[in-house]
């Protein structure tokens, strides 16, 4: 079975936000991950996640804007001097949390330009990556967000390959997989030399595992053929109460 960590923006979402550090640990997981991180001080997130002697896996970039920005933009035309500051912002984060893998928001966009935009951006950004963090796109469906730029893996591996550099995959989520193709199995399959980081959620509507129509003991299956040794994180909508949801893992 693959290795397990929690999504900590999805899983425990009725705790306050540090507390579910302490429930994670106590449910079994060794790594969790956050989307966005930002609104809490650093060091608070990295003493919640030692003394519970969890591992940060994972967090979104850039940053949430305070100006009134959206979340993700790195497609979005004009913005590369935000895209570089904001960037740099998620680094330092990532580095004082451990975390190893920065999930790269591609935002709302659309066309030529937009795609070229995310490419030069990429460039840069892993360009002067420090060693040890890995950059990854994950493509969005569109029925869960409209407008999305990166909504399809064939695009994301169109930019991941313009791009060319080692410390840049794809993130795939089964979710968003089944949403986009319809097999989620079969797409990770044929996208596995690409794929640096997994999350999973059943569907439709995002479920834990086992409530949708996704078959994981074939997806777990794959990912175990594959040789992918990262971790899997758990990133649904709990039915209930988060702890009593967590059959699938076992």
């Amino acid at each position: 079975m693959p290795r397990f960590a929690a999504n900590l923006t999805h899983l425990w979402a009725e705790l306050p936000y540090l507390d579910r550090f302490d429930a994670a640990a106590e449910a079994g997981f060794l790594a969790v991950e956050v989307l966005f991180p930002y609104d809490v001080p650093a060091p608070d997130t990295q003493a919640a996640l030692n003394r519970n002697g969890l591992q940060m896996v994972l967090l979104n970039a850039p940053g949430p804007s305070y100006t009134g920005g959206p979340r993700g933009f790195a497609a979005l035309p004009g913005g590369a001097a935000r895209f570089d500051y904001d960037m740099r912002r998620a680094v330092r984060y990532a580095q004082v949390l451990g975390a190893g893998i920065i999930h790269v928001m591609s935002g709302d966009a659309q066309g030529p330009e937009a795609k070229a935009t995310l490419i030069d951006n990429l460039k840069r950004a892993t360009e002067i990556l420090p060693d040890g963090l890995c950059l990854t796109l994950e493509p969005l469906n569109p029925k869960a967000q409209p407008g999305y730029f990166l909504n399809s893996f064939d695009l994301a591996a169109e930019v991941i390959e313009a791009v060319d550099a080692p410390n840049l995959g794809l993130q795939y989520d089964s979710y968003h997989a089944y949403e986009i193709t319809g097999d989620p199995v079969g797409t990770f399959e044929a996208m596995a030399p690409l794929i640096r980081h997994i999350q999973i959620g059943d569907g439709p509507g995002r479920t834990p595992p086992g409530t949708g129509k996704i078959d994981f003991p074939a997806l777990f299956q794959a990912i175990d053929a594959s040789g992918y040794a990262g971790w899997v994180s758990a990133e649904y909508t709990p039915q209930g109460r988060t702890e009593t949801g967590l059959d699938w893992m076992r």
